[in-house]
C-alpha cells in the first residue's frame, strides 16, 4: 500500500484476533506500531510473536482516564499519531431476555464508550499535527438484525453512526471510516461457535468460508493508505457476501 512507511499507528484491542493480525500487516508496510491492550499477558505474548511492535500500552478503552493516561504515553513513544485502528470490543452469546443490565453496560461501555474515548484522543493529537486517518470496527451485526446479540449489535450500530458524525465533522483533517466484518474466525468467536455452529456459518456464507483475521488486517491497511486519500463516511462490509441476499443468502 502507498504511504505507510513511517506512518504511526495505534491499533487497540492488538494483542490478539483481529487486531494482532492488523499489527502484523502494518509491520509488513513499514508503518510504525503500538498496541493497546487491556491484558499484560497479551501483550506480553504480542511483544514476542511481533518483535518490531514499538510499543505496547496497558489500559482499559472504557475507562476515559485510562485513555487519557495511554495517550499520553503514546505521546512519549511516537510523539503524535497518524493512523489509529480503533479495534478493541467485546461480546456474549445472550438471549435478549437474558441480557442482564450490568452486560449491557459493559457490552455498551467498551464498544461504543470506548470508541468514542481512544478516537476523541487520537482526533485532537492528528487535528493538532498533519491530520491523520481513524478507522472503527462495526460489525455486520451493527447493520443487519442477529439473534442472541442484541447488545452487541446496538453497540456496533452506534459505532457506525458515530464514524459517520466524525467523518462530516472532522473532514479537514481526518478521514474516518468504520470496517464492519461478519464472521471471522478469531479466539473470541471460537470460545462462542461449537463446530456444528461454525458449519451452519460456513453455510450461509456465498463463498463457503468464514473470515480470517488477516482478510481484516488487509482492508484496514487499504483504507490507512493513500490509496484509499478520497475515501472517508462509508462503512466497509467484509462478510464473504453473507448479507449481500438478506434471506436469500443463508443455507437452505
Amino acid at each position: 500500500m502507498r504511504g505507510l512507511q513511517n506512518k504511526r499507528v495505534l491499533i487497540t484491542g492488538g494483542a490478539g484476533g483481529i487486531g494482532l493480525s492488523t499489527a502484523q500487516r502494518f509491520l509488513e508496510e513499514n508503518a510504525r506500531v503500538a498496541i493497546l491492550d487491556r491484558s499484560a499477558a497479551a501483550c506480553a505474548r504480542a511483544r514476542r510473536q511481533l518483535p518490531g511492535v514499538e510499543g505496547t500500552i496497558l489500559a482499559d478503552v472504557s475507562d476515559e482516564k485510562a485513555v487519557a493516561r495511554a495517550f499520553k504515553e503514546l505521546d512519549g513513544l511516537f510523539g503524535g499519531l497518524d493512523v489509529l485502528i480503533n479495534n478493541a470490543g467485546i461480546s456474549f452469546r445472550s438471549p435478549f431476555l437474558s441480557i442482564r443490565p450490568e452486560q449491557w453496560r459493559k457490552v455498551l461501555s467498551v464498544n461504543l464508550n470506548g470508541v468514542f474515548f481512544v478516537a476523541q484522543q487520537a482526533a485532537r493529537r492528528m487535528q493538532s499535527g498533519n491530520g491523520g486517518v481513524i478507522l472503527n470496527m462495526g460489525s455486520t451485526n451493527g447493520l443487519t438484525g442477529y439473534p442472541w446479540y442484541a447488545d452487541y449489535n446496538a453497540s456496533k450500530a452506534g459505532v457506525i453512526e458515530l464514524s459517520r458524525s466524525m467523518a462530516l465533522e472532522l473532514g479537514q483533517a481526518i478521514r474516518v471510516n468504520a470496517v464492519c466484518p461478519g464472521f471471522i474466525m478469531t479466539p473470541m468467536q471460537e470460545a462462542e461457535y461449537t463446530p456444528e455452529m461454525r458449519r451452519t456459518f460456513e453455510n450461509k456464507v456465498p463463498l463457503r468460508r468464514l473470515g480470517k483475521p488477516e482478510d481484516v488486517a488487509a482492508l484496514f491497511a487499504f483504507l490507512a493508505s493513500d490509496d484509499a486519500a478520497f475515501i472517508s463516511g462509508q462503512c466497509f462490509v467484509i462478510d464473504g457476501g453473507e448479507i449481500a441476499g438478506g434471506l436469500a443468502s443463508q443455507a437452505e
